[in-house]
């Protein structure tokens, strides 16, 4: 399957949605070979996955879901997952990562009027995951995204934001139908630091530090502390403990690794210090958890 590529950053797209803006991050496209480690996303962030082609699992919140041809998926705020990889046969996916951008009215999630339920966006803030099968034909938008953004011809921009809306709206539309009521965007105030700061606790949880962080988005320590609080609702150093954890966890379930080496790869010292840690975190030894939890199959 020939499928066209997408890979959408800094183009400032803003979305509306009801009485929101979603201001999209990234739109990618890409094949797994190798799991995507366990993660969650920061508050006011999601994730909407598109499988087009390939198999694979989905681990959402300790649950296991196939992910076959046609599987749309979203993945919100503090929403723990991972993606495991079919090794005969790589799934493909259509990944839009976008943060929820609260419009003129400010209004914040628990003072929310609940008169306004039937409206997409109150679906989108109450869902913070759904999976199910494509029942939109949303191939086809992904597939005219892909030609907009490759030709680059003129009004692309405008074409292609016109597309993620329909992406998105379509996308809701699977588990609660409601109108599409355009509103002015707003300007987010984190853009690409977001990304950076979700990658960073993503790739590089072993050593970085929280003045290495704050040099990569350019805050001080002070800020980017306040900032990681305001995201995830913990301290960086909680967050860096739950993504070393959740990476330990994963290759504990899907490799063949040692319990040192497992412990290496997280960036800890000793595979003492390791299993304390993990022991702390999981209430389980790592070769407890790996017995009990281990996936032998993604059938």
């Amino acid at each position: 399957m020939n499928l066209p590529p997408i890979d959408i950053e800094d183009m400032d797209i803003k979305l509306n949605l009801d009485h929101l803006v979603l201001n999209v991050l990234y739109v990618k496209f890409g094949y797994f070979h190798q799991t995507m480690p366990k993660h969650s996303h920061s508050h006011g962030s999601y994730e909407l996955h598109y499988i087009p082609s390939g198999k694979g699992l989905l681990i959402a919140d300790g649950q296991h879901y196939s992910l076959t041809p046609g599987t749309l998926f979203v993945t919100g705020p503090e929403v723990e997952h991972e993606q495991i990889p079919d090794e005969t046969d790589p799934m493909a996916e259509y990944c839009v990562f976008f943060e929820v951008v609260f419009g003129p009215l400010q209004l914040q999630p628990n003072h929310r009027d609940l008169s306004r339920e039937g409206l997409l966006s109150e679906w989108l803030l109450n869902t913070p995951f759904w999976i199910g099968p494509d029942q939109e034909n949303m191939m086809s938008l992904f597939e005219m995204l892909a030609r907009e953004v490759s030709l680059k011809h003129i009004g692309y921009h405008q074409m292609a934001t016109n597309i993620l809306e329909l992406i998105v709206t379509r996308s809701i539309r699977h588990y609660h139908q409601g109108p599409n009521v355009l509103n002015a965007p707003v300007k987010t105030l984190n853009d690409s630091r977001l990304v950076i700061i979700e990658n960073t606790f993503l790739y590089n949880y072993q050593s970085i530090t929280l003045k290495q962080l704050a040099d990569k988005i350019g805050l001080s320590t002070r800020q980017t502390e306040r900032t990681v609080q305001k995201q995830y609702g913990m301290s960086f150093q909680d967050k860096k403990w739950q993504a070393r954890m959740g990476a330990a966890a994963q290759l504990l379930l899907t490799t063949d690794l040692t319990i040192r080496d497992v412990a290496n790869a997280a960036g800890f010292s000793t595979p003492e210090r390791f299993s304390h840690s993990f022991k702390k975190y999981y209430n389980q030894s790592p070769s407890k958890y790996r017995s009990e939890h281990r996936v032998n199959d993604l059938k």
